[in-house]
């Protein structure tokens, strides 16, 4: 239940970066089934990247992690981000990142925070 919720908000995430950075995009038309789909499935992609790559990157990032006291992990998010694209395009899911800058890194500033606000309102179970 707890990875539902967790998919469920990363695709909130997703769709409010949709909705302010002109480079990420669904294509196709808004507010369908096909839309929203298509949204959970790239909110699965991105989990699962998070959850598989981003360790392995940071753990081999650290020296520059700890170097710029943690700044680097905005690069290594909007990387994550356009790795998600990739692989979308790659399975023919119509979701896109046109760019790293401003796009990828400004979409995974606000998916980060985004994520962060609907983290503070899911139990931990803990």
């Amino acid at each position: 239940m707890r990875f539902i919720i967790r998919t469920l908000a990363a695709a909130v995430a997703l769709w409010v970066a949709i909705q302010f950075i002109d480079g990420i995009q669904i294509t196709g038309p808004q507010n369908t089934p096909t839309y929203w789909g298509t949204l959970l499935i790239v909110a699965l992609i991105f989990g699962l990247i998070n959850a598989i790559v981003k360790p392995i990157v940071k753990g081999l990032g650290c020296a520059l992690i700890v170097l710029t006291l943690g700044l680097f992990l905005l690069v290594i998010n909007a990387a994550m981000l356009l790795l998600t694209s990739w692989i979308s395009g790659q399975l023919d899911i119509p979701f896109h990142v046109s760019n790293f800058y401003p796009a990828a890194f400004w979409g995974a500033i606000i998916i980060s925070v985004v994520s962060w606000l609907l983290g503070l309102f899911i139990p931990d179970n803990d």
